[in-house]
């Protein structure tokens, strides 16, 4: 295939193996990007590199819980040691346990920020070295809407992307120095296995807000992922970009 503008760099991908992560993959790749798909589980990480290679990709799996900063440490050392360099993270890996405040247990608060968040510290720390190392480095997390917005029901989530853009803008400013850019993108409604559960009653009260008036796709995501990690956004760090139909415009 025809390499593009991500020719020679090495992208890690946690929760790659679907959904947003999985589409984030396939377009780095597509732009000639070596992939590092991450997933907790290491069968679908081997699943989604396989499709990938299929498709002419070189693209390698690597099982990791992203809340323990071991994994993330071990993750990345192996993909230094069997890709060669990092050059680019997009820390996707998430999930949701929605419920209103009063009934949330303290279980699923816990969970959902170890992941988000803390996750997305992990990497983000455990790459930090190397990045600096090489005075390159590219990293894009993936926050939403909900957590610059709220949404009732979801204070775990809400929280865990407002907080992931605030590391953002810090990270952003402590790496700027050194070629490293940090962004985010904060997607609205995107039709996904994580959203296609929702009660139409919650699809259509997005859609009304939304002056799209349709729900994004995980295409429309990864656009915008590829942009951030690509030489044309040299100059831009520390921003947190809406995907999401004018929602929050």
């Amino acid at each position: 295939m025809e390499c593009g503008k991500l020719k020679g760099r090495v992208a890690i991908v946690t929760g790659g193996a679907r959904g947003i992560g999985k589409a984030i993959s396939e377009r780095l790749g597509a732009e000639g990007a070596s992939l590092a798909i991450v997933d907790i589980m290491k069968e679908a990480a081997e699943e989604a590199a396989a499709d990938l290679r299929g498709k002419g990709m070189n693209a390698m799996a690597f099982g990791a819980d992203v809340s323990k900063p071991k994994d993330a440490e071990a993750t990345v050392q192996a993909v230094l040691d069997e890709m060669g360099s990092v050059d680019i993270l997009v820390n996707n890996a998430g999930i949701t346990r929605d419920t209103l405040m009063m009934r949330m247990s303290e279980a699923d608060w816990d969970l959902v920020i170890s992941i988000n968040l803390k996750g997305t510290f992990n990497f983000t720390k455990a790459v930090m070295r190397p990045m600096m190392k090489s005075k390159y480095g590219k990293i894009v997390n993936v926050a939403s809407v909900v957590g610059r917005m709220g949404n009732p029901g979801q204070a775990n989530y809400a929280a865990s992307k407002a907080g992931v853009i605030g590391l953002t803008k810090t990270a952003a400013k402590e790496l700027a120095a050194r070629n490293i850019t940090v962004n985010a993108v904060a997607p609205g409604y995107i039709q996904t296995d994580m959203t296609k559960d929702l009660p139409d009653q919650a699809k259509d009260a997005f859609l009304t807000v939304t002056p799209m008036k349709r729900p994004g796709s995980p295409a429309d995501v990864a656009g915008v992922v590829f942009f951030l990690c690509s030489h044309d956004s040299d100059y831009v760090t520390g921003q947190v970009v809406n995907i999401d139909g004018g929602l929050l415009m």
